[in-house]
């Protein structure tokens, strides 16, 4: 029990953490409030699978899905959302049970969650986005691009791994022991206020807790759908993460990076890329300029020939 409330409170002080891009002594805002620094031009809810599901759409240009990871909410990006929207239209969602999305009676689980994030694509007319995920909106993006293909066209990838072991074991643990229990807790935390802010029935945060930590005792193992990922993928991670880096190079491998050398022209190059963010941990890498400047590019480049 103790373990899974340190988790709930790691994750809990990672939102109350400004933006690195404004740390120090300035006294810069919580970084789950940082959807004031964009204009938000369009907000509402898609009906999608018995789900009334919350999302905001930024800037202007390409689409880029990006998701939260678990107990956060659209907003916790920091610097990054920000950063995103002056060159492309983000499509921020809340998922299940999160934010301002209500929960409904199922579970959680990424699959169904993929699903959600396909259907909201279908709904607001888009033909295909690029999809970005942090945490568990990590392998949310990465199931949709697996069981959605035709609709990704470029996939990131932030602190998630493909397989459960893939997490250090204390983490597992920590957070298979998630439940209801730590509620009280955690409420003094910036994450629920942020949560309870928003949240329709925000006295069903334990429920929230109960079916996290439910999720985190399925075991899983997506080694073969990943080699069936044709999108170009960026794998991005902290040198401190919780995910070890070896399961990192290993992610990488299978989307057939790491092969062979380049060469002079970089013409061996495979469409996977890999960051490794020095001086990041699991718990800021979501919001850190180094993740922005590794991203952008990435999406700016120009999608290889069919």
């Amino acid at each position: 029990m103790a373990r899974a409330v340190a988790v709930g409170l790691a994750l809990a002080s990672s939102l109350a953490l400004p933006s690195l891009a404004q740390s120090g002594t300035d006294g810069a805002a919580p970084s789950w409030k940082a959807r004031a620094m964009t204009s938000v031009s369009k907000a509402g809810y898609a009906q999608v699978n018995k789900l009334k599901l919350y999302y905001e759409i930024h800037g202007a240009g390409e689409p880029l899905v990006l998701l939260h990871g678990g107990l956060g909410l659209g907003s916790m990006f920091g610097e990054l959302l920000p950063a995103l929207a002056r060159t492309r239209q983000v499509i921020v969602v809340d998922l299940q049970g999160h934010g301002r999305t209500a929960d409904i009676d199922r579970p959680l689980r990424y699959e169904l969650m993929a699903d959600d994030i396909a259907a909201l694509v279908k709904e607001l007319g888009f033909a295909a986005v690029d999809i970005m995920g942090y945490s568990m909106g990590g392998g949310v993006a990465l199931r949709t691009a697996i069981q959605h293909p035709d609709i990704i066209r470029r996939l990131v990838v932030v602190s998630a791994p493909f397989r459960r072991d893939g997490w250090y074991p204390e983490i597992v643990a920590s957070m298979q022991q998630l439940s209801s229990a730590a509620a009280e807790q955690l409420k003094p935390t910036p994450m629920y206020q942020a949560y309870a802010a928003v949240a329709p029935r925000p006295e069903r945060f334990g429920m929230l807790l109960d079916k996290i930590g439910d999720m985190a005792r399925q075991d899983y193992d997506w080694s073969r759908d990943v080699t069936a990922i044709k999108a170009p993928t960026l794998l991005a991670y902290g040198d401190a993460d919780a995910v070890f880096s070896s399961h990192a190079v290993a992610f990488f491998e299978l989307l057939g990076g790491g092969k062979k050398d380049a060469g002079w022209d970089g013409a061996g190059m495979s469409k996977a890329r890999l960051a490794i963010l020095p001086g990041q941990t699991h718990y800021n890498v979501f919001m850190s300029p180094l993740l922005a400047a590794t991203v952008s590019p990435f999406l700016d480049s120009p999608l290889p020939a069919k």
